[in-house]
């Protein structure tokens, strides 16, 4: 069977000590636990395609794994991987968000996933994107194992897509910094319509 083979890594943690939301600002990470990192390069394939968003976070993260010792080459950029535009939510509280909301304050996420924050986008919008380009990637590296480092939003709208879930079914998903999450894109064939598989969500570095 033709597959190409996902390995998501969300990026590495951000420093935010007055917990506030940052969504798709691109704030620095803190690549600084280099057993994490040691771990995930030992875990994910060398000489895979690697990808990664716009975000600067992603980047940095990879290039940890890289320095911990797993040979990638430089990553494809694709913006359509970043995180959710959490609008004028972005530099606010939690618990300013959760006033702000009321009874549309969701237990799993800051909003319903068709809820548009004011200047920003929905989780469903997110869902979207990353579905396009989940499907673009896969038949453009066909057989290929592939690394992505992205973000937690990110990673549950794949979630949805290898599940054919709604994108408000997986806002539930733990998706931890550092952790790795493996999905398959598995190609149309001679008697199958082809789909795609999950083999692991939310695997710790530790």
């Amino acid at each position: 069977m033709n597959e190409t083979r996902w390995h998501i890594v969300r990026h590495a943690p951000v420093p935010n000590p007055g917990q506030r939301i940052y969504g798709a600002s691109d704030r620095p990470a803190d690549t600084s636990d280099d057993d994490a990192f040691r771990v995930l390069a030992g875990r994910l394939p060398p000489g895979s395609v690697s990808v990664t968003s716009h975000l600067m976070r992603t980047r940095q993260t990879l290039d940890a794994i890289r320095a911990a010792g797993l040979g990638l080459p430089d990553p494809v950029i694709d913006a359509r991987l970043g995180e959710q535009d959490l609008g004028d939510w972005t530099g606010r509280t939690y618990d300013e968000v959760r006033a702000l909301q009321g009874d549309g304050w969701n237990r799993f996420w800051l909003a319903p996933a068709d809820e548009v924050p004011p200047g920003g986008e929905s989780f469903a919008g997110l869902a979207m994107r990353v579905h396009e380009c989940l499907d673009q990637l896969s038949e453009r590296w066909r057989g290929r194992n592939v690394v992505c480092v992205a973000h937690g939003g990110t990673i549950r709208a794949a979630l949805a897509l290898a599940l054919g879930i709604e994108p408000a079914n997986a806002l539930g998903f733990s998706v931890d910094t550092l952790s790795t999450t493996l999905i398959d894109r598995l190609h149309p064939e001679s008697g199958f319509d082809g789909g795609w598989r999950v083999r692991g969500t939310n695997l710790p570095a530790r």
